[in-house]
């Protein structure tokens, strides 16, 4: 789980970086299928070169285990 940060509100951020839109698209799709099946849904902001990803558990407002695994699982998406 590298380069992730947790931002002014608590939550684990981290910003991914693509050569375009259909990269960054492409990316935030897979994090989409991988919060489904995890049953965690993060906050994902896509720009054109940029994806922004958000992650805290709702429930108890807090940064949890669920929130650092979904962290790695998509860290592993990029890495591929």
């Amino acid at each position: 789980m590298s380069d992730w940060s947790k931002n002014s509100d608590g939550k684990l951020h981290k910003v991914f970086e693509f050569k375009n839109y259909r990269e960054s698209f492409a990316f935030t799709s897979q994090v989409v299928m991988l919060a489904e099946k995890s049953n965690h849904h993060p906050s994902i902001i896509l720009n054109y070169d940029k994806v922004e990803i958000l992650l805290i558990s709702h429930d108890v407002n807090a940064v949890t285990e669920r929130d650092t695994k979904l962290a790695g699982l998509i860290d592993k998406i990029v890495n591929i």
